[in-house]
């Protein structure tokens, strides 16, 4: 049996989320401001932070390692150990903001990649005591240890990522789908006025909206986990997803709050003969 096949159980034991429940709690008290939460999660820079600031452990703990090797590195090789410890803690930070607006699948196996992150701070803490006090072999025995436990953990991570697609644009296919010439979406008098509904359009799920004369479509799977806008509110010009909230304008999908870091692909919109028909709003067409 594979690691793969194993971390796919994990996502499938429903008694995790016993565990899951009190940390999402908490971090909505903790991350509770906007802009913090979106800082973390990335917003800003348009995908998640959290792999950019792993770097700083991942990093130090490697040349660590190295430094070990060597003679004469003692001192360089436990900053970096000290280095990495630190680095780890807004990195676990920015991982905990990404994990509360995830789906119990990728929580549940989040919780085995935490685990193992904090058994690697655990030994690297070790580590450091055993280097203070003079015990160099025993320190080295456990930074080695937990490098192979950061490096687990760090599996567990593509997992999530590339086999679970947590944290990743979850509407990215639709450009490379979506017909370029207009295409049926069905008859006006099937779109009601101020409700969303979800039409297939040439195999693409898309959210139509209509407000009076205004008719606005978006492709119908949320950016951030895919969960259907046509059964989301619609305030303000926007429609928020009813999953976690991912909230994007209707005029052209651009993100307007909530944990998506991606904007929701747009289209064009018009009527002939009773029928409406979209397309794909691309950079072209926009001009």
């Amino acid at each position: 049996m594979g690691v793969s096949t194993l971390l796919d159980r994990a996502a499938a034991t429903s008694w995790l989320d016993r565990v899951a429940r009190p940390l999402r709690a908490a971090a909505g008290a903790v991350l509770r401001p906007r802009g913090l939460r979106e800082l973390l999660q990335g917003v800003p820079i348009g995908h998640a932070l959290h792999p950019v600031l792993v770097q700083v452990p991942v990093g130090a703990w490697t040349s660590a390692a190295v430094l070990d090797l060597m003679p004469g590195q003692r001192r360089a090789a436990d900053v970096l150990i000290s280095v990495g410890w630190l680095g780890a803690l807004p990195a676990a930070t920015a991982g905990w903001a990404d994990w509360s607006a995830q789906r119990p699948e990728h929580q549940r196996v989040g919780l085995v990649h935490v685990t193992a992150n904090v058994l690697a701070l655990g030994l690297y803490a070790g580590s450091l005591v055993a280097r203070a006090r003079g015990r160099r072999l025993l320190g080295r025995t456990l930074s080695y240890s937990g490098y192979a436990v950061a490096g687990t953990s760090a599996y567990i991570g593509g997992h999530l990522v590339y086999r679970q697609a947590a944290a990743v644009n979850h509407a990215a296919s639709v450009p490379y789908l979506a017909p370029g010439d207009w295409s049926a979406a069905g008859p006006l008098s099937d779109v009601p006025e101020g409700r969303p509904v979800a039409r297939m359009v040439d195999g693409i799920p898309v959210c139509l909206y209509r407000d009076g004369e205004h008719l606005y479509a978006l492709a119908d799977r949320c950016s951030h986990l895919a969960g259907p806008l046509h059964d989301g509110d619609v305030a303000a010009g926007a429609v928020t997803c009813p999953w976690h909230g991912s909230t994007f304008d209707l005029a052209d999908g651009r993100r307007r709050g909530g944990p998506a870091t991606a904007p929701q692909p747009s289209f064009d919109t018009r009527v002939r003969d009773g029928q409406v028909e979209v397309r794909y709003r691309s950079v072209r067409n926009r001009s």
